[in-house]
């Protein structure tokens, strides 16, 4: 089957391995040219780690070529990526595609439902709750190293009418191990990679600003482990607030890597045992803070604010990293001003969150 990925980075390259592994045929898209050139030049991906081999890829900077006659478009791009990707995306897509969003945040399925609603379209937009596999692109360009495949990756579908069937084409790409979930916005909330990486980036910046190599698993101590469990607290406490039934980060990391220990420190410390990595950020350049806060912390605190659930810790820390990076991270998300979801009675909002536009 064609599937077109769209990001060359870390989890587009692995994912193209992935596929063609599996004798699909992945056609691999970015934006940026230069990110394709290496892999053009070499003539095949380069795979490392649980993937071991060189894969031939289809690749090109036109969007619409690697949009069409493809079954499948899965989207692999950083949530500060999502919105100019799926406007790009958008007016190339067609009756009978489905789009993969590897993985939510911030709703913007909605954001691509709606774009395509203009068009009098529907499509399924299915959204995972975390990436399937983690890696990352090495230097060169042309190759990646995948270190994990997670056993469980939730599921929701817009509209949620088409899950199961999203369900089964995931299988059928990358194995059996999606599940169902209740709506998009759980598999908005569902990533743990928002707290897990705030708690990581605050308490380590010092590291960050000078350059040190730092095992991230190892430097998610005792007093780490405290804050983002906190985090995690307010975390279960929004998702109750609309009925929604998410497992524990405890629980994701327990199920992403088949573990036994039960407290978030011990399950770090077995990791690094296991793993001795992945290094932290050496720059404050870097995703854990400015994608995983505005489109993780600052979607959550918006979200529990429509519900009237205070979220304090949320809202301190969205403060703090603020303050440190220099920025107004709330400024920074650009999916939900445009999704206006303060404008919706909150049985619109219900049913948007399930039905989209549809």
């Amino acid at each position: 089957m064609k599937v077109t990925i769209l990001g060359a980075g870390n989890i587009g390259l692995a994912s193209a391995g992935w596929l063609a592994h599996a004798g699909h045929t992945p056609v691999l898209w970015s934006a940026v040219a230069d990110e394709l050139l290496a892999l053009q030049d070499a003539g095949a991906l380069t795979c490392t780690g649980i993937l071991a081999g060189q894969y031939r890829l289809a690749v090109t900077p036109d969007i619409a070529q690697a949009v069409a006659d493809a079954p499948v478009v899965l989207l692999c791009v950083p949530g500060y990526g999502h919105r100019a990707v799926m406007d790009a995306l958008a007016p190339h897509l067609q009756p009978g595609q489905s789009v993969i969003i590897n993985s939510a945040c911030s709703l913007s399925a909605l954001y691509l439902a709606e774009q395509l609603a203009t068009r009098g379209l529907t499509l399924p937009i299915i959204t995972w709750g975390t990436t399937l596999l983690t890696a990352r692109r090495q230097p060169d360009g042309h190759s990646v190293a995948i270190m994990a495949a997670r056993q469980f990756v939730d599921v929701a579908t817009l509209p949620i009418t088409h899950n199961a069937q999203s369900i089964a084409l995931c299988a059928g790409l990358f194995g059996a191990r999606f599940r169902a979930q209740s709506d998009v916005l759980a598999t908005s909330l569902i990533n743990i990679n928002p707290i897990a990486h705030l708690g990581l980036a605050l308490c380590n910046v010092t590291r960050m600003e000078r350059h040190e190599s730092w095992p991230q698993y190892h430097y998610l101590t005792d007093g780490v482990a405290r804050l983002i469990g906190a985090l995690e607290q307010e975390r279960q406490q929004l998702a109750a607030a609309f009925g929604l039934s998410l497992h524990s980060i405890e629980e994701h990391f327990r199920q992403s890597f088949d573990l036994p220990q039960q407290e978030l420190a011990d399950i770090a410390a077995e990791l690094h045992r296991r793993r001795g990595g992945p290094a932290g950020p050496q720059t404050l350049d870097t995703r854990f803070i400015l994608e995983d806060t505005p489109y993780g912390l600052v979607f959550a605190e918006a979200i529990a604010r429509y519900a009237g659930l205070p979220l304090p810790l949320h809202t301190a820390a969205i403060h703090v990293a603020s303050a440190i990076w220099g920025q107004d991270l709330r400024e920074q998300n650009n999916i939900l001003p445009a999704l206006a979801l303060d404008t919706l009675p909150p049985d619109a909002f219900r049913r948007r969150i399930r039905q989209g536009y549809a």
